[in-house]
């Protein structure tokens, strides 16, 4: 604090001797700082993070995370929610945002993974946004295998990369789609169903569900009198 960070509460905040924090960093209640865990300056850390042997460049800012052996670069945006596992990268500008989860991934620069997504073993570039609930299904049950993401890509929400699998350079895939394929540079992939309206289906139900709603009165009233 003597060297110009702020901690809210002292008496509420657990940092490690082995840990350097930056000037005019901001660490909020229950943040946990162990291990050889570098915060640059500028910063907003917490409440509620637990970082650990982990970095952070200058002016990034992670709340309610979990952080363990990753790297991020200046101005990323963590959390709420987030979990950064062991070998995650994130570059310059990086927003993995609430109820995301990366691992042994790297993200490029100006890349979004906004919400609800899973990152493992994958390659994104920059300036990509990855649509919630995006999953990169990295594990085939015996080996883990790598996704790859191109510069300005579009990952559309709840999307399943099924690696190993490329998506090119500026490539759109469209929201719901299992992706088990490489899509080409600026191009449109679409994996999804047809979608089939079944007209007056509503109506059919109802009409049956009265009509076995009546047969099963009127066989109560037989078997009363039986």
């Amino acid at each position: 604090m003597l060297s110009g960070v702020t901690i809210i509460d002292p008496d509420d905040t657990y940092i490690e001797d082995t840990v350097t924090v930056g000037q005019d960093t901001i660490i909020e209640p229950q943040t946990y700082l162990r291990g050889n865990t570098v915060i640059g300056a500028n910063c907003h850390i917490g409440p509620f993070a637990e970082i650990e042997n982990s970095s952070l460049a200058d002016g990034c800012r992670a709340q309610r995370c979990l952080i363990i052996e990753s790297e991020a670069a200046e101005n990323c945006n963590i959390g709420p929610f987030a979990y950064l596992r062991p070998g995650t990268k994130l570059a310059r500008k990086v927003k993995a945002g609430h109820f995301v989860e990366i691992k042994k991934s790297e993200v490029g620069e100006g890349s979004k993974v906004p919400h609800l997504s899973y990152i493992g073993d994958t390659t994104i570039g920059r300036d990509v946004n990855i649509g919630c609930g995006t999953i990169t299904c990295n594990y085939d049950g015996k080996k883990k295998h790598r996704t790859v993401i191109a510069d300005r890509a579009f990952i559309g929400s709840n999307t399943n990369l099924v690696a190993p699998v490329s998506v090119g350079e500026g490539a759109l895939v469209a929201a719901g789609s299992t992706i088990t394929e490489d899509v080409p540079d600026g191009a449109l992939g679409v994996a999804r169903g047809r979608q089939r309206n079944v007209l007056g289906y509503i109506a059919r139900k109802a009409e049956e569900a009265a009509k076995k709603a009546a047969e099963n009165a009127e066989n109560k009233v037989e078997n009363k009198q039986e």
